[in-house]
């Protein structure tokens, strides 16, 4: 007797559950400011409460919906949460949510230009149009050298920088001999990549910042000129704008006076802050970006698009190829061997891939160049006014000068006052924020960028930071 295929839901079923999920979204955005952002659970509480085993027959789809209710939902950290402060945001809209439905519906693995020509053009399309809207050297448009591709994460893109970069510089045959070079202040996926691609923790120099907490490129010169003449290699530098605690801005222009008569590989690393060149008025924080070799910056922090899409470009595709290209006989092709095609599983280390550019494109049509820049400047505005307040309490100082929509603020007492007020704002409920050391003190971060945040939501943590401190 041969076995029979499993039961799916029937087209009707399959629209039920469909509206009833969108239903469920729907309700959980528009009241998700009603909820504590941060959940109420100890350590395990989640897991105790799921069930043990997998239904020997399948169950109703209303269930799974009643349990997300029950069990997990209480149990999220609710990033879209108006009151979510903690890390550099993580954002989502509607355009975006149904981008990611209709990827999802799809079903497109988009490793290579002939296993969905759409996706793959699609996307080139879309990381242009990112070029334009961003102001962005057209260097890293894809009808030159370069080009753009959706990485997962900053952190597969740095990561992807630093492969390429080593190659470059020689691989393997030189390794021992190849140093890397990156602030103190720059996020902690750039050791990693480091040490993913093979390099001893000894190969990367941490370069002293100055009193903003950006890249001093007096010591990043003396740091390469010290290891050429011991007849090491300078293979990479990194640079950040917008940094992780602080929001500090590298100066894009001498880094690149050293990395580049070295023969560094350059690669400017900018996360969050990178959403905010879609306003020209903030576009000089990206200032000598066209003397970089690759950089990132994530739409899905800070630009209205769902976790994960994070844009990556480097001015020469080549190197990166050159680093990241296996083809096997399975997946060889007379698109692919004509050379007429991108095979964006070339671009990173994973070889398949999801169908990102439909969200981001879906965002960019939905709010247009207006509805992204009023996004960012009504933000960066609430951090202004959020500031001032800090700027007139006598019990409070700002820790770092503020950077976008960042502000950086320590208790006058000292560390222990900073912890006792970061508790008690947490405690409320109302609002999530997280905590850095600068110059060895304890420092509040209050990070604006959540899509339902808006200037009254941040009056309101001006106005609970008064009360408690």
């Amino acid at each position: 007797m041969s076995a029979e295929p499993p039961r799916h839901p029937t087209p009707e079923e399959f629209r039920s559950a469909g509206y009833a999920t969108i239903d469920w979204i729907v309700d959980y955005l528009a009241g998700v400011q009603d909820r504590s952002v941060s959940p109420a659970v100890a350590p395990g509480e989640v897991r105790a409460a799921l069930p043990d085993t997998v239904p020997e027959t399948g169950e109703p789809f209303a269930d799974l919906l009643a349990d997300v209710d029950r069990l997990i939902a209480p149990g999220i950290t609710h990033w879209q949460h108006p009151g979510f402060y903690g890390y550099f945001p993580g954002n989502s809209s509607p355009p975006a949510v149904l981008g990611e439905l209709l990827s999802a519906g799809l079903g497109v693995q988009g490793m290579l230009w002939s296993t969905s020509p759409a996706c793959t053009e699609l996307e080139t399309h879309v990381m242009d149009l990112l070029v334009d809207l961003c102001g962005l050297p057209d260097r890293f448009r894809s009808d030159g050298p370069g080009g753009g591709v959706i990485q997962d994460s900053a952190s597969s893109a740095s990561l992807c920088a630093v492969l390429a970069a080593r190659d470059r510089a020689g691989g393997a045959a030189v390794l021992p001999d190849l140093r890397v070079y990156t602030s103190s202040q720059a996020h902690s996926s750039i050791e990693k990549g480091v040490l993913v691609a093979g390099f001893g923790a000894d190969q990367l120099r941490a370069i002293d910042v100055d009193d903003a907490y950006a890249m001093d490129p007096v010591a990043l010169r003396a740091a390469v000129d010290a290891d050429m003449a011991a007849g090491l290699i300078p293979c990479l530098v990194v640079a950040t704008v917008g940094t992780t605690s602080s929001g500090a801005v590298d100066p894009l222009v001498p880094i690149a006076e050293v990395a580049g008569p070295a023969g560094a590989w350059l690669h400017v690393d900018a996360a969050w802050a990178g959403s905010a060149a879609v306003c020209p008025e903030h576009r000089g924080i990206l200032g000598g970006l066209e003397h970089a070799d690759s950089y990132v910056f994530n739409p899905h922090k800070w630009l209205l698009t769902n976790f994960d899409c994070s844009a990556f470009f480097v001015a020469d595709r080549a190197p990166l190829l050159d680093s990241l290209s296996v083809v096997p006989e399975y997946l060889r092709n007379s698109a692919s061997d004509s050379g007429e095609v991108v095979d964006y599983r070339d671009w990173q280390v994973p070889l398949g891939r999801r169908f990102r550019s439909l969200k981001l494109w879906f965002v960019l049509r939905t709010y247009g160049v207006e509805g992204l820049r009023a996004h960012i400047r009504h933000h960066v505005e609430a951090a202004g006014r959020f500031a001032e307040r800090i700027g007139v309490n006598p019990r409070l100082d700002l820790a770092a000068p503020v950077s976008l929509s960042l502000v950086c603020f320590s208790h006058v007492d000292g560390d222990a006052a900073g912890e006792e007020l970061l508790a008690a704002l947490n405690a409320t409920g109302e609002v999530l924020l997280t905590h850095t050391r600068l110059s060895d003190r304890y420092v509040l971060r209050l990070a604006i960028g959540g899509a339902q945040t808006t200037s009254t939501h941040v009056d309101r943590v001006a106005d609970l930071v008064d009360r408690l401190v």
